[in-house]
């Protein structure tokens, strides 16, 4: 809201004053009154309205309703609620005493009245009453309002090597689908603009996050949109191309970050510039804020829309039940070729797949990880592309590792937690313990997704493992019942359990890794053993001990219980003093819909069956959960990964929309 302007007026001549339809204007009468005056009237021509406000606790009353003390506290307050092609008036009459009830001297004030307004998609469609919205603020949840401004982060124009907003123009009309509209309305008599202007303008600190195009002539025609504000430029002149209205475009340049909250304030100032010989002065100001709309995660339990794998030297079979898994879940499939990712298969490391949403617009966006493998081109060059944005975080210095790849990057589903809603779920990233020294996700990384705060991020402990990454321990897939979903846990603990009523039972002589194909020769190990090698009893108590510790964080920052918890079995040997997943890393699994793509993991056969894969159907199959296993054992299990760590998965957005939570 605009200050309240202040006119002073002259016993000498008429003030002439412009005001703005529905903003209140001060008098000061008092450099103008006659010595020994102690009382007034005043007047206002039909269309004025004037009122005195005696003091702060007695409120406002009406001006014409009787005469008044020319007390130095009293405020004197007009208004006018339309604009006027014609100056109106307001008189002032004193001294009028009881002795002299004739006025010896006059006051006259000439208001001419324009209406101007900033306009803009508040987004307020929820509430009853509109009138109460106040533009220049951004109130989230479900009641709120405020305008939302999408950061244009796509590539409309594929003969255009980078991003829309990286330029200054409008390079096709499909960009400006993108952008938010703004738009400045102005009533009045013309000639008001013969001596003043409006400019529109924001600060720099704005100027380097979002920017400003003015449709000057046919909205058919690119070359139409000026760009008028952004980056250098901080202020702009309208000038009155379609009369009463002029169209403006606005696109975000930067996500919410460190030292960025995401709001973008605009302005429209009425200048007086009637005087050759001083400075414009101002008389009314308009604003509007934006919320830069934040990057959201898709959890593994939302609907997928596109799987992406690698095809490499020696994964075809990998590729082909990928594709499989993928026909049966309804999924298009891309499948990146060995030219173009020069044998690195790990394509969930280098992308995390999400999306952005404003009212009148949601597209997907592609965070590019900071790993930079041979992967590294395939988001930008591959993915960024009409109405699909790209953004990234690179630190300045070499702070990357290994914990900075995307499988070290989930989301949970919607939660409550603590009595805290979490319609969009909560960010997993790992890192160390509390107060120790070990590896860490990148503070550009870890800032960036903080700043968009819709999805809070909780941090895991995943420093004893050798890759370190969150997906190896855990996964959600969809459930019937309950909260919607269930959580799975790699347990060393169920997996031991498993094997020793299997030795009860006298299978102790059943072997590991029968069957397994490739190059490199893999010895089998029988479940009597696995039981009888006290390292590796004793590594996975450890190992069991850390995911336990993992197990109450997100019991605790999730709201979950033991019953929205799934035991999968697993062990994990020792590489380096950190572990590594001993057979196929079964939570590590692709989850499309109802269709799971699980590492097969070559387990002791039983009866003619994999009895860790009939455990795995027996606990998620009553979900309505189908679970189909892929050999991935040399393609990725030996080098340290599985099948999640091979794919990457384009979901389906949350119904939910993200400006009706509070975060």
């Amino acid at each position: 809201m605009s200050p309240q302007r202040i006119v002073r007026v002259s016993l000498e001549h008429p003030t002439s004053a412009v005001c703005v339809a529905g903003v209140e204007t001060l008098v000061d009468i008092y450099g103008s009154v006659p010595e020994g005056t102690e009382m007034f009237e005043v007047y206002g021509t039909p269309g004025v309205d004037v009122y005195i406000s005696p003091s702060m606790e007695r409120g406002r009353e009406r001006a014409n309703t009787r005469r008044w003390h020319c007390d130095v506290g009293l405020e004197i307050i007009v208004v006018m609620n339309s604009p006027s092609n014609t100056s109106m008036t307001v008189m002032f009459k004193f001294p009028i005493t009881p002795d002299r009830p004739l006025p010896l001297a006059y006051a006259v004030l000439y208001l001419t009245c324009v209406d101007i307004t900033l306009a803009c998609d508040l987004n307020c469609e929820g509430r009853q009453n509109r009138s109460l919205v106040d533009k220049s603020q951004w109130v989230w949840g479900p009641s709120g309002y405020g305008a939302i401004l999408l950061v244009n982060c796509d590539r409309d124009n594929l003969n255009c090597d980078d991003r829309d907003n990286c330029d200054q123009h409008v390079r096709c009309l499909q960009d400006l689908e993108d952008m938010s509209v703004m738009v400045l309305r102005t009533q009045g008599p013309a000639a008001l603009f013969n001596d003043h202007k409006l400019v529109l303008h924001t600060s720099s600190y704005d100027a380097k996050r979002a920017q400003v195009f003015h449709a000057c002539g046919p909205e058919d025609s690119c070359e139409a949109y000026r760009h008028v504000l952004g980056q250098d430029k901080l202020s702009y002149e309208v000038p009155h191309f379609h009369g009463d209205e002029e169209r403006f475009f606005v696109e975000g340049l930067s996500f919410p970050d460190a030292g960025f909250t995401g709001l973008v304030f605009f302005h429209i100032t009425l200048l007086d510039d009637s005087n050759e010989d001083f400075s414009e002065s101002p008389i009314f100001t308009d604003t509007v804020v934006f919320r830069v709309a934040p990057w959201i995660m898709t959890p593994s339990t939302l609907p997928p829309l596109e799987v992406y794998v690698c095809r490499v030297r020696n994964n075809t079979c990998f590729v082909d039940a990928v594709a499989e898994l993928a026909r049966k879940a309804g999924c298009k499939l891309t499948i990146s070729p060995q030219a173009e990712n020069r044998n690195d298969r790990w394509i969930q490391d280098e992308m995390e797949l999400g999306y952005v949403q404003a009212p009148h617009k949601t597209f997907p966006v592609v965070f590019d990880s900071p790993r930079n493998g041979e992967l590294q081109d395939f988001p930008y060059k591959r993915i960024l592309g009409p109405d699909f944005g790209y953004v990234t975080r690179e630190p300045h210095d070499s702070s990357v590792s290994g914990l900075d790849s995307f499988g070290n990057l989930e989301v949970s589903p919607p939660v409550v937690a603590n009595g805290k809603e979490y319609p969009l779920g909560r960010i997993l990233i790992g890192g160390n313990l509390p107060g120790s020294s070990g590896r860490r996700v990148t503070q550009v990384v870890r800032d960036f997704l903080h700043a968009q705060r819709v999805q809070p991020p909780v941090e895991l402990f995943v420093d004893w493992l050798a890759v370190g990454h969150v997906d190896e321990f855990l996964s959600f897939v969809p459930a019937p019942d309950g909260k919607g979903f269930r959580m799975l846990l790699a347990s060393p603990g169920a997996c031991f359990k498993l094997f020793q009523e299997k030795q009860k039972w006298g299978y102790g002589k059943a072997l590991l890794f029968e069957g397994v194909v490739g190059n490199v020769q893999v010895d089998t190990i029988s479940i009597n053993q696995i039981l009888s090698n006290e390292h590796l009893i004793s590594y996975n108590k450890f190992v069991q001990s850390c995911i336990d510790w993992n197990r109450e964080v997100l019991k605790r920052e999730l709201g979950l219980t033991e019953r929205d918890i799934v035991d999968i079995p697993q062990l994990f040997k020792t590489e380096r003093k950190k572990a590594v997943a001993f057979f196929p890393d079964l939570v590590n699994m692709l989850v499309l819909g109802k269709h799971l793509g699980i590492p097969k993991p070559f387990g002791p056969i039983i009866n003619g069956r994999c009895c860790l894969e009939e455990k795995v159907r027996s606990l998620l199959e009553p979900l309505g959960l189908h679970c189909t296993f892929i050999d991935d054992f040399t393609p990725y299990h030996m080098l340290h990964g599985e099948v999640h760590c091979g794919t990457n998965v384009r979901r389906q957005p949350f119904s939910f929309k993200w400006w009706n939570m509070v975060p």
